[in-house]
C-alpha cells in the first residue's frame, strides 16, 4: 500500500516539475512584448477629428497636378481587358479611348454605345477631366444604363494617374484644369 501512494506522489511530483519545465522553456524561448502602438485605433470623436483634419481629400487639379502618367499605365491595365488606348487602335468590348480627354461623349466612329451612353452624351457634350473622373468613379451610378461592366476606381490618386496617362494618349493632349 505505501509503494502506491509513493508511486502517485511521485507521478504527481513528475508532472508539476515537467510542466514547470515546460513553462520555463516556453517563456525563454517565446518572449512576449507589447506593441509600441495598437494594431488598430478605436475611433473616438477626438480621433476621428483629427484624422479628417489630416486626410482632407485633394481637389482633382491637385490630384492632376501631382499625377504620374506612367503610373497611369499601370493603372489602365485594368482596363486594356476591353479597351484599347492607341493611335488608330481597335474598339474591343469598350471603345478605343485614344484621345478620349476633350472628346464628345459616345462619339468614337465604329462603336455601339449603349442607350444610357448616348443619352449621357445630351447632357455632357465632351468627355473632360472632370466628368471622366466622375464616370471612372462610379460607372454605374454616373451613367446608368451603359454597357461597363467594372465597379470603378475607387481610390483618387489611381484616378488621377490614369487620367493623366489617358491624357497623354492624343495627338492634342488637353492643358490640365
Amino acid at each position: 500500500m505505501i509503494g502506491i501512494v509513493f508511486k502517485g506522489a511521485g507521478a504527481i511530483v513528475s508532472t508539476v516539475v515537467v510542466a514547470a519545465l515546460a513553462s520555463v522553456t516556453g517563456n525563454a524561448i517565446f518572449s512576449h512584448k507589447a506593441p509600441e502602438k495598437p494594431g488598430y485605433v478605436i475611433a473616438t470623436a477626438d480621433t476621428a477629428a483629427a484624422t479628417t483634419e489630416q486626410a482632407a481629400p485633394k481637389t482633382l487639379p491637385e490630384l492632376l497636378a501631382s499625377a504620374d502618367a506612367a503610373a497611369g499605365q499601370a493603372v489602365f491595365k485594368k482596363c486594356a481587358a476591353c479597351h484599347d488606348a492607341s493611335s488608330g487602335g481597335p474598339n474591343k468590348v469598350g471603345p478605343n479611348l485614344y484621345g478620349v480627354v476633350g472628346r464628345p461623349v459616345a462619339s468614337h466612329e465604329g462603336f455601339a454605345y449603349s442607350d444610357g451612353m448616348k443619352a449621357h452624351a445630351g447632357t455632357v457634350p465632351a468627355w473632360t477631366f472632370e466628368k471622366l473622373n466622375a464616370y471612372l468613379t462610379d460607372p454605374k451610378k454616373e451613367v446608368p444604363g451603359n454597357k461597363m461592366a467594372f465597379a470603378g476606381l475607387k481610390k483618387d490618386v489611381d484616378r488621377a494617374n490614369l487620367l493623366a496617362w489617358l491624357n497623354s494618349q492624343s495627338a492634342s493632349p488637353q492643358p490640365l484644369p
